[in-house]
């Protein structure tokens, strides 16, 4: 077993009201070398809750968490970083409209496997 952890990646349309939508996971395990974001807009229930939240800028943020995770240069200077650094960068405390939670540990066998868990429990 390996030791993991995760974030939640949240939508929230007005940061003084404090309402979110789960839109995502972030799961990193040191010990596998794994990084990875999934992540769905459920547009429907953005526009109820916000109807003039900008769905393409969403779209652009949640796809550069993605790329910081890939590490490569098109993440820019923090997708350069370490890994570690990088999954700290990316759940770290933030008042914009793409937030995540707390950082959550857990033990799994398959990092990718347990992505899919938690996505499906938290955001689906």
């Amino acid at each position: 077993m390996h030791l993991f952890e995760y974030a939640v990646l949240r939508v929230v349309p007005r940061v003084e009201r404090e309402e979110f939508l789960n839109v995502g996971v972030i799961v990193y395990c040191r010990s596998l070398g794994f990084l990875q974001t999934r992540s769905e807009l459920p547009e429907a229930r953005l526009r109820a809750l916000a109807p003039d939240l900008d769905l393409e800028e969403i779209t652009a943020r949640l796809q550069a968490f993605e790329r910081i995770c890939q590490g490569r240069a098109t993440g820019g200077a923090i997708g350069q970083l370490p890994i570690a650094e990088r999954f700290r960068w990316l759940t770290a405390t933030r008042s914009t409209v793409v937030q995540s939670s707390p950082v959550h540990p857990g033990l799994c066998a398959d990092a990718a496997a347990t992505l899919a868990r938690l996505f499906a429990q938290l955001v689906q």
